[in-house]
C-alpha cells in the first residue's frame, strides 16, 4: 500500500476482507447452524471453543497493560468486566460453562483444557502472543472480527434451537447477550483504528491483523472438522465423543 486512505476507504476494506474470511463461511459452522452435526461434535465445538473464551480476558489484561491512554484503559476494562463478571453477575466465561454444562460435559474435564485439540491450543496462544507483543495498533485491531459476530451469532442460536432438542435457550444465554457488547466494542475498536493508523503502512497493519485472525479463528474449526468430521483423526489425549452418538 503506497497511499493513505481515508477512514471511510480502510473500513471498507476491513469489511470486504471479513466477507471472504470470517469463519461463518467454514463448513463446520455451517453444519452446525444447520443442524448437521452430532450430539458429539457440538460438545467438541463446545469444549474447544471454551479455551477461547477463557483466554479472552489474559489477551485483554495485557493489552491494558501496555495503554498510556486512560481512556483507551477504561474502554478496554468493559471488556475484562463482560467476560469475567463480578459478584452480582456472571460473566461470559461462566456463561459459556453453562453451556458446557447443558451439553453433559464434566466442568472440570472443560476447564482443566486438557482434552483441547492441539490445533485449538496452538491458534489461541498464537492469537495471546500476537497482542502481547505487536504494537499496540494491531493489538487493537486484532478484536475486530467482532464487526461481524452478531449476524454469526444470530444465526447460530436460531439454527441450533431449531435442530437440536437438546438445545435450550437457557443454556445459550451466552449467546443472547453477546451482540450488543460485541457491537459496542467493534464501533470503539473500528473508530480508533481508524483515527490512530496514519500512515499506509499502519493501515495495512491493520488489514494484515484482521487477515490473521480471521486465520485463528478459521483455523479452530479446521482442527474440528479434520478431527470430528473428515477424515475424522482425533489426535491423542483429545476429546472422544462417547460412541453411542454415532
Amino acid at each position: 500500500m503506497s497511499e493513505l486512505m481515508t477512514g471511510a476507504e480502510l473500513e471498507e476494506r476491513l469489511r470486504e476482507l471479513g466477507a471472504r474470511r470470517y469463519h461463518s463461511l467454514h463448513p463446520f459452522h455451517r453444519m452446525l447452524h444447520g443442524g448437521e452435526c452430532s450430539k458429539g461434535q457440538v460438545q467438541a465445538w463446545a469444549l474447544n471453543r471454551y479455551y477461547y473464551q477463557a483466554m479472552i480476558p489474559l489477551k485483554d489484561a495485557s493489552l491494558i497493560g501496555r495503554c498510556e491512554d486512560p481512556a483507551l484503559r477504561r474502554e478496554w476494562r468493559k471488556r475484562l468486566d463482560d467476560q469475567d463478571g463480578d459478584d452480582s453477575r456472571p460473566g461470559g466465561l461462566e456463561r459459556w460453562l453453562r453451556l458446557t454444562d447443558g451439553l453433559g460435559l464434566d466442568r472440570e474435564a472443560v476447564t482443566s483444557t486438557r482434552l483441547l485439540l492441539p490445533a485449538t491450543r496452538f491458534a489461541v496462544q498464537a492469537y495471546v502472543h500476537f497482542v502481547r507483543e505487536r504494537s499496540l495498533l494491531e493489538a487493537v485491531a486484532s478484536c475486530l472480527t467482532e464487526l461481524f459476530s452478531p449476524q454469526i451469532i444470530t444465526e447460530r442460536m436460531s439454527g441450533m434451537l431449531a435442530h437440536y432438542d437438546y438445545i435450550t435457550p437457557d443454556i445459550l444465554l451466552y449467546f443472547d447477550k453477546r451482540p450488543p457488547q460485541a457491537e459496542r466494542d467493534a464501533n470503539f475498536a473500528l473508530e480508533w483504528v481508524k483515527r490512530e493508523a496514519r500512515t499506509p503502512e499502519q493501515q495495512q497493519a491493520v488489514i494484515d491483523t484482521l487477515a490473521f485472525k480471521c486465520d485463528v479463528l478459521w483455523c479452530m474449526l479446521d482442527a474440528l472438522h479434520h478431527a470430528y468430521v473428515t477424515p475424522g483423526l482425533i489426535p491423542p489425549g483429545a476429546f472422544v465423543p462417547e460412541a453411542a452418538d454415532g
